[in-house]
């Protein structure tokens, strides 16, 4: 167990740094929360939390018993023993953009001492952490990785909203510039989380989110176009997929859907599709086809739109079409890539009057060219289409039952035999 007064920094304080700091704190950490925001380190300090897996209460707490304090200010990292960088790591004009890590390590490095660990977790190409990471923590500090203080790379695989696999519960990958390096990173680690699983370095760490990202892109894109194909075949896709899940080995289930988002699908094919262009020239196929059809699901939700509407001789334009949820994924109020905007913004420029409910996005993170509207009878009689776009749980979904209400569901959670499916 950590010592009453060892000091741990978690820069960024999103969704994945939130888990690892709440928890570190549990553990007996003293834990400084850096984060840029200042309206997130206001809320913070004020006890509220906005990541669904972390409870206002367990802020409270942390911060009333002096194990969490988190801040804008670096200075508060003096004498850290370790460090963990969980900045974001988007994809601009679908380049990577690897500002917060440079940032970050350059804010950090003064104060890197003798005996401390870095450790990368934010998503990206192999070989970042010691090829843009370290060079600017040598830079700051004075010091030289691997002799003087210790780096490692350990990709998240925070899951938001899963309750059966957590932070704790969800097996770590670790792993170090070097042996001791590896040592440092995983002995943190292993006082957090219940197993951690280590390999022989930063490189294969890194490629192991990509790996397991593209994987279910791929697997997605997958389905997506086959529900493309079913639909005009006259074939329930999400039949023959729950039969073919009856199979207990060789099959892993995936389901389609309006798109994909979040911080993760969108993103970290595009990382290693880019690498592999950039370092060997070639095209990395299979991501970029996903990338093709996972990327054109949202336009295809708006054209299925545009058909019901005309089965009721009723034009796309001047309809009011309500989405069912804007968030990338259910019981989340995350909607960081999410296909709900795309689609809204694509009915937006067809002349539909475009309506969402969402409980779960808070106000300040609610777009503003979207009306927001309370998922009741009145919406639903008051729209010409219901798009069922996000399955959260506190959806009453038997508001839909009414025969009159046209509704296309792209997550085939409603049975109703007047219902359209994906």
């Amino acid at each position: 167990m950590p010592g009453d007064t060892e000091k741990i920094v978690i820069i960024g304080q999103g969704y994945v740094g939130l888990p690892v700091a709440m928890r570190a704190a549990e553990v007996g950490y003293r834990v400084i929360g850096l984060d840029v925001d200042e309206r997130r380190v206001a809320a913070l300090r004020s006890g509220v939390s906005f990541v669904e897996d972390v409870a206002d209460e367990a802020v409270r707490s942390a911060i009333d018993s002096g194990a969490y304090l988190p801040t804008t200010d670096y200075a508060e990292a003096a004498d850290f023993s370790v460090a963990v960088i969980t900045v974001p790591t988007p994809l601009r004009e679908t380049l990577p953009d690897l500002s917060f890590i440079e940032d970050a390590g350059a804010a950090l490095a003064p104060y890197i001492t003798p005996g401390s660990t870095v450790i990368l977790e934010s998503t990206t190409y192999p070989g970042t952490t010691e090829e843009l990471l370290i060079p600017v923590l040598e830079q700051g500090s004075g010091l030289v990785a691997g002799k003087d203080f210790s780096v490692g790379y350990s990709p998240e695989r925070i899951d938001p909203g899963n309750q059966r696999w957590t932070f704790v519960s969800t097996p770590k990958v670790v792993s170090g510039i070097d042996e001791r390096s590896l040592k440092q990173v995983q002995s943190f680690f292993d006082s957090l989380i219940e197993r951690t699983v280590p390999v022989s370095g930063t490189r294969e760490a890194e490629l192991t989110k990509l790996l397991e990202n593209t994987f279910r892109h791929v697997n997605i894109a997958l389905v997506n176009e086959l529900a493309i194909y079913a639909h005009q075949l006259g074939v329930n896709l999400w039949e023959s997929i729950d039969a073919a899940s009856s199979k207990p080995f060789g099959f892993m289930k995936f389901t389609p859907g309006p798109g994909v988002g979040g911080h993760c699908l969108p993103v970290d094919p595009s990382y290693l599709s880019w690498q592999v262009r950039r370092s060997l020239g070639q095209s990395f196929r299979f991501v970029e086809l996903a990338n093709d059809v996972n990327d054109h699901m949202p336009r295809y939700v708006v054209q299925r739109a545009s058909r019901l509407l005309n089965d009721d001789t009723k034009p796309l334009r001047g309809s009011r079409i309500l989405l069912l949820g804007l968030a990338y994924k259910r019981n989340t109020g995350d909607t960081r890539e999410s296909p709900a905007l795309r689609i809204a913004e694509l009915l937006r420029e067809e002349g539909a009057q475009v309506v969402a409910a969402d409980d779960h996005v808070e106000e300040h993170r609610w777009p503003v060219r979207i009306e927001r509207t309370q998922f009741d009878g009145d919406a639903v009689a008051a729209s010409d289409l219901v798009l069922v776009l996000t399955d959260h749980d506190d959806f009453d979904l038997s508001l839909l039952d009414d025969p009159a209400a046209r509704v296309l569901d792209t997550r085939n959670v409603l049975s109703a035999p007047h219902v359209v499916r994906l």
